[in-house]
């Protein structure tokens, strides 16, 4: 059964409550926080990009630089740099953007969805390179050219490119294979534990120089907005704590560790975002890291009445 995790207070009143289940494992893989259903599956959802993306390096894709490996684990914002990096990946490998199967959409970052609407309906502005999982979708195509694998249909189960990524998942996470489940932008989905989740994410921080893992940890870590964007709670985390590779995922799904092993993973049984960033910083407490200025500023959401500040977003006292 999951816990509570994270409450809302509004005038000293617990006005919200946010259940949830998480694990923080010790340097040595062994659980140091067990709460709630770490060792039942769930869907990771965009905390599996970095091992989508270590399938795609182990089947030949090879980036030109850091940002553009960091672009295919990303769920980017759709900010001008992000759209670059995407429509370079795919001009390198000659497709058009109308190539990629994800869906539609516009860009997550405000100033840029305003740039894409000014003079145009919704539907006429959406785009697919806009849409958070493009720089994977990208490298997916490039890495089926590289394979002289079909480059239609490479959302299907079926097709060898996400054989070849089930296959990356499953090994990392040492989680039996089941079910798939169809995540946002239209691709299969791994259901993970939490703890296998966490431990597959201490083997990015901790592996050796140049192993597809490792690769996409320094990637990751060097380039934190490239794979989130302006404000992203990934971008800010990282960059208060130097060296932790860490990953969101949709309806309250976080995962990182930290560069001697140490990691975590937790899920937000409603998918609410406000909980997240509350709870991380409690996590990263727990965990002993060094709490500097930067920690104290990451804000949690506001509790507003008026207009003024009357309440906090906190992880409940006590239970880490």
């Amino acid at each position: 059964m999951s816990i509570e995790l994270v409450e809302v207070v509004r005038s000293g009143f617990r006005e919200c409550v946010h259940r949830g289940s998480l694990v923080i494992l010790a340097a040595d893989g062994d659980p140091e926080v067990a709460l709630g259903e770490v060792h039942l599956p769930i869907f990771p959802r965009s905390t599996n990009k970095p091992m989508q993306a270590i399938a795609l390096l182990r089947n030949g894709f090879e980036p030109v630089d850091d940002a553009e490996l960091a672009i295919a684990t990303a769920s980017h914002y759709g900010e001008p740099d992000h759209v670059e990096l995407v429509r370079r990946l795919l001009d390198r490998f000659g497709f058009a953007e109308e190539q990629l199967e994800c869906p539609p959409d516009l860009p997550a970052d405000e100033a840029a969805r305003a740039a894409a609407l000014a003079g145009r309906d919704r539907a006429d502005a959406e785009r697919r390179i806009y849409m958070n999982c493009s720089g994977k979708h990208a490298a997916m195509l490039a890495t089926c050219v590289i394979n002289g694998w079909p480059t239609t249909g490479y959302l299907d189960a079926a097709h060898p490119l996400q054989r070849a990524v089930v296959d990356t998942i499953t090994d990392i996470t040492g989680e039996p294979e089941s079910d798939l489940g169809i995540d946002g932008c239209g691709l299969p989905i791994v259901p993970v534990s939490l703890v296998n989740l966490a431990r597959a994410y201490a083997t990015f921080a901790t592996a050796p120089p140049e192993t597809p893992q490792r690769r996409v940890a320094d990637a990751i870590r060097a380039h934190p907005r490239v794979i989130s964007g302006t404000a992203g709670p990934d971008l800010l985390i990282m960059t208060a704590t130097p060296g932790l590779v860490c990953k969101i995922g949709a309806d309250g799904v976080h995962a990182g560790a930290l560069p001697d092993g140490r990691a975590f993973a937790y899920k937000i049984d409603d998918g609410h975002d406000r909980a997240r960033m509350p709870l991380t910083q409690a996590i990263l407490q727990r965990m002993g890291v060094a709490w500097t200025a930067e920690h104290a500023a990451l804000a949690a959401p506001a509790v507003l009445g008026g207009g003024a500040r009357v309440g906090i977003v906190r992880a409940i006292p006590g239970v880490l």
